[in-house]
């Protein structure tokens, strides 16, 4: 294969392969607390109730709270926990994973085949036919 055909097909292999690998790196490098509720965003417990329920000794927490039966015991005091003492933060990194994964699998493989093509241009492996 001629040097000048042989740096055009590293060249552009080398270019597809960043443009795949990138979005690969900055997922696999973020930070994985990001997917939190913010603190500022939590979600009281009564509007929380459709995507998750918490039990205590098999009551609703909810109804345990609301009664006044929870407490909270500080070294100086003991107070009644309120219903709008409960807010609930949720990690939603499970639903983002699944989401981004098809993408990720298909970067993944362009990476791979990428790597395998500039081995491939970079040992000479390609055949090059002469245009008759």
């Amino acid at each position: 294969m001629p040097p000048r055909i042989r740096l055009v097909y590293a060249a552009t292999t080398l270019a597809v392969f960043l443009i795949a690998g990138i979005p690969l790196l900055t997922e696999l490098t973020r930070p994985r607390n990001i997917w939190w509720t913010p603190p500022s965003m939590m979600v009281p417990l009564a509007q929380a109730s459709d995507r998750v329920e918490i039990y205590a000794r098999g009551e609703p927490l909810g109804s345990i709270v609301s009664s006044g039966r929870l407490q909270v015991v500080d070294p100086q005091k003991t107070s009644t926990v309120k219903p709008g003492d409960v807010a609930l933060r949720f990690n939603n990194w499970d639903r983002v994973r699944a989401e981004r994964m098809s993408w990720l699998l298909v970067d993944a493989a362009v990476c791979g085949m990428m790597v395998t093509l500039l081995l491939l241009v970079a040992t000479g492996r390609l055949a090059w036919r002469n245009e008759t």
